[in-house]
């Protein structure tokens, strides 16, 4: 298994195994995919990568982080991303939407708004929803918990958004349960203290996902990927940690899940993480050893070496960049041409392309296998 070794997954085939990380950008109103979206997205498929994620999409519009998310609550937030989704695949990249809850963590500024915290009511901020009334922090507004009618809500808003992303031409879809948003605090008891069906136990806490799972995926066809991206530890004792993980993919593995997206944290403000290169790719090597689901490894991956090291040691099938595509957006062709074996081109730089370097087919002209998936979408 190499880095540049095709990975197929149900009816998909990936050129190769350098996927971009869902991303941030916070630059939507009304949570529509604009300019920015097709340039930022659209970029990285010209630059090579074989799956291209949009940033955490918002299935609700009190699931945002920010009221600058993208999203795909409603059914006008199609016609951009549709856009979006041709030039991708047109690129010979696979278009991906990862759909998020932010849960407690919503109704935040931008990261880079001063001052940053919350963003009251008064201001067109909202009162966001989690499994329990606890605040992130105390800069962060106090969630209203969710009752059950709240619960089935949000399961209907993410196959709902499954739907539209099918229909956008989305072809892989990754549910986010990690960095601390809303599948994540159902998850964690750091944030989950209910007594009911939803709380307590793991098998009860991971309720609420294995829920998500079947109603995307049923509406999701089966032919397509469906991702799961979680955080394997919180890095806290008491918290969410990788023997739980574990076992929350032989919950979800046989619902229908075939590639967990591995990353940690984002729980509460103060853990200790230790930031160094590879820091996560462990997390990925064991969720794969012991379940033997297909896994991709995230953070501070930098080098062809070190990502190369990652798959061809079977420490995971793919990796996902995400600051390193915005250093570097065409990181998947350098890294081939180091490696002596380029991936194509598109036409229109083949003029700065090493001698020998294959010109990408331009798909326009979809492959008889898309032409026919296109059809039964």
């Amino acid at each position: 298994m190499r880095l540049f070794d095709e990975l197929k997954i149900r009816d998909i085939t990936l050129r190769h195994r350098i996927l971009v990380s869902p991303m941030c950008q916070y630059s939507s109103e009304d949570g529509f995919a604009n300019d920015w979206h097709l340039v930022h997205l659209g970029s990285r498929a010209v630059g090579g990568a074989a799956l291209v994620f949009t940033e955490a999409t918002a299935v609700k519009a009190e699931g945002r982080i920010s009221p600058w998310d993208l999203g795909i609550w409603k059914d006008e937030h199609i016609e951009m991303l549709s856009r979006i989704t041709r030039f991708v695949r047109g690129q010979g990249s696979a278009p991906g939407i990862q759909l998020a809850h932010s849960g407690r963590k919503g109704s935040t500024r931008r990261p880079w708004d001063q001052p940053g915290g919350a963003i009251p009511q008064s201001e067109g901020g909202w009162t966001p929803v989690a499994p329990s009334d606890v605040a992130f922090d105390s800069t962060y507004a106090v969630p209203a918990a969710l009752d059950e009618h709240g619960i089935r809500d949000v399961v209907q808003a993410f196959a709902d958004a499954a739907g539209r992303a099918l229909e956008a031409g989305f072809r892989v879809i990754e549910l986010h349960a990690a960095h601390g948003y809303l599948l994540h605090e159902f998850l964690s008891p750091l944030a989950n203290k209910r007594t009911d069906a939803y709380g307590g136990s793991l098998e009860n806490r991971a309720r609420l996902l294995r829920e998500v799972v079947s109603a995307v995926r049923g509406v999701w066809p089966e032919r397509l990927p469906l991702f799961v991206r979680i955080s394997a530890t919180d890095w806290v004792e008491g918290g969410w940690d990788i023997e739980q993980s574990i076992e929350l993919v032989k919950q979800i593995a046989p619902l229908g899940v075939d590639f967990i997206d591995t990353s940690s944290g984002g729980m509460v403000p103060d853990a200790k993480i230790p930031l160094v290169a590879g820091y996560q790719v462990q997390f990925a090597a064991a969720i794969r050893e012991r379940t033997g689901i297909l896994t991709g490894a995230v953070g501070l991956i930098t080098s062809r070496e070190q990502a190369e090291k990652i798959v061809s040691e079977g420490k995971a099938d793919a990796v996902l960049l995400a600051r390193e595509f915005l250093r570097h957006p065409y990181w998947p062709l350098a890294s081939a041409r180091e490696a002596g074996n380029p991936i194509a081109w598109p036409a229109q730089y083949l003029r700065a392309a090493p001698n020998g370097t294959p010109i990408r087919q331009r798909a326009e002209a979809l492959s008889e296998e898309e032409q026919a998936a296109e059809k039964v979408s």
